[in-house]
């Protein structure tokens, strides 16, 4: 590369080496606690700056060295990722004010921020895997911050099994499609697939791909770390649940022509996803902490947002997470206020809705979706995710059984619902009109399946709403997540029984482990 390239290709580098500068110094450095922060603040926003010039060249005109891709998606998501990660920064500053070890949990932030910026440049098998490894290794550091907390220690072990596990799985979807393609390129492979067609191998890559996405996006049946990760302190877990985990949508976006020729990739996607959205959103309607109901929230919001890429519509899929991430790291660094706001609700509890509510919310909501996409003229996905996206929004047009205000305060509240449905329906119309380059390939078939899902999800949610006492069994099945991660942990534990933190810890088993508290863990209660 000559000395223009070079410059051309300085912004959209700078964000991960400046990164992994901080990573660095504040790890090997001595200095007082507030000298990384002061470092890891100054680099954050320069990267930050970096990263809005890249936007506003164009990834087009930005020359990147072989095996990487500036992409408009990959620099929205890095200027997203960026900024969080800068508000966390400061956030965690004052967090820790006190603590041990700030220089390391510095050199813990910076490095997964340095990693995700390669990872959103990539355009090679090896890129990928090494970076998102590295994303792994670095995040390890954060979430045993605390090493005398049993729980953190567990969700740490749990997830690096998970992470080798989709490390292998990575390997053998690189070896069978370079093999196939004769190039580690993606742009190679996805120009292999649209002239050649799909393989025997290109399918076993895609199935490889999928489910070692699945292992790093905390889908079921791996999805118990994310939950026990609250142990964590909580810039951390708005780290994870705003930045990090969303990263399995941005790689099926990536790989979208090897997805889209991959009918049993697709539905091995789905099937994982959906079963996904409809438990963990069952499970979040029973639980008590705020900080795991928001974790129960993340997990069914990944299982919804990975069924949009099997169906097809990678766009509103992009728009997921971008909207998933702003929302769950305001959600987490306010977690104080939203307790505060739950005792206050606690106080004034309301009667569940009506039958009639129920049932009419989501034809509502679903005529709404369809009376804007039919005002604009154009239909930016198909009439049966309009359907979905109703299905989704109902609650809001939920209602108690009897206000103590009248109907003048019901109205008033039926008119603010469906006008945030008009929003988010506006909202989704115009952000399908930004230069992302993603091109959509719905499936009609998996679509109707999917929405067969979210209506069952839909039912189930409404009856749990109305009659509690009548679902009695499942609600205790539901508050203990259907028992899937006690089967997973004592499967991992087995397996791997013993391992290295630092500082060291001796070997972590289910015998070890305190009860599990009151609104957190697996145990049962009975429905209110």
């Amino acid at each position: 590369m000559n000395i223009r390239s070079l410059l051309m290709a300085a912004p959209v580098l700078a964000p991960a080496g400046l990164m992994a500068t901080v990573a660095l110094a504040a790890r090997w450095r001595p200095a007082p606690d507030a000298g990384p922060w002061r470092l890891f603040g100054a680099l954050s926003w320069t990267a930050l700056a970096f990263v809005g010039l890249s936007a506003a060249i164009g990834p087009g005109r930005l020359a990147v060295p072989p095996f990487l891709r500036a992409s408009a998606l990959g620099l929205a998501l890095a200027f997203l990722v960026q900024l969080l990660g800068t508000v966390i920064g400061g956030f965690s500053a004052r967090y820790l004010q006190g603590e041990a070890g700030q220089r390391r949990y510095v050199s813990a932030l910076a490095g997964v921020l340095a990693a995700v910026h390669l990872l959103l440049l990539v355009d090679h098998w090896v890129v990928l895997i090494v970076a998102w490894a590295l994303v792994g290794a670095a995040l390890q550091r954060l979430l045993c911050f605390y090493p005398e907390r049993p729980f953190a220690l567990l969700a740490a072990h749990k997830k690096r099994i998970a992470d080798r596990l989709a490390d292998g799985l990575l390997l053998a979807a690189a070896a069978l499609a370079w093999i196939e393609v004769g190039s580690g390129s993606l742009t190679a492979l996805g120009t292999h697939v649209a002239r050649e067609g799909m393989s025997a191998a290109l399918h076993g890559s895609a199935l490889a791909l999928v489910a070692a996405v699945v292992l790093r996006t905390a889908l079921l049946p791996v999805h118990g770390w994310l939950i026990q990760v609250m142990e964590a302190p909580t810039p951390v877990s708005a780290l994870l649940h705003a930045g990090v985990v969303n990263l399995g949508g941005f790689v099926l976006i990536r790989f979208a022509p090897l997805l889209d020729g991959s009918l049993p990739a697709r539905v091995a996607l789905l099937a994982f996803g959906l079963a996904t959205a409809v438990l963990a959103g069952m499970v979040m309607l029973t639980r008590i902490s705020i900080k795991v109901r928001l974790a129960w929230s993340t997990v069914a919001q990944m299982g919804f947002m990975l069924a949009e890429c099997a169906v097809g519509l990678y766009t509103l899929a992009a728009l997921h997470l971008l909207g998933h991430s702003l929302y769950k790291a305001h959600a987490f660094l306010s977690a104080s206020g939203v307790v505060r706001e739950t005792r206050l609700r606690a106080l004034h509890r309301t009667a569940a809705p009506p039958v009639a509510v129920l049932a009419a919310a989501p034809l509502a909501t679903m005529a709404a979706v369809l009376a804007i996409q039919a005002l604009t003229g154009h239909a930016s996905w198909p009439w049966w995710w309009s359907a979905v996206l109703g299905l989704a929004w109902a609650p809001l047009l939920w209602l108690p059984a009897a206000p103590a205000d009248g109907a003048g305060t019901r109205m008033a509240q039926t008119a603010f619902g469906l006008a945030m449905v008009v929003g988010l329906t506006g909202a989704a119309l115009l952000a399908h009109a930004l230069p992302f380059g993603i091109e959509d390939r719905p499936h009609h078939t998996m679509g109707r399946i999917a929405l067969l899902g979210m209506a069952v999800l839909y039912l189930c949610v409404a009856v749990l709403r109305r009659r509690p006492q009548a679902l009695s069994p499942w609600w205790r099945w539901s508050y203990a997540g259907f028992y899937v991660d006690e089967a997973y942990t004592r499967l991992a534990l087995r397996i791997w029984p013993a391992w290295r933190s630092d500082p060291p810890t001796d070997d972590l088993s289910l015998d070890t482990l305190p009860p599990p508290r009151a609104g957190d863990g697996a145990a049962p209660r009975d429905p209110p």
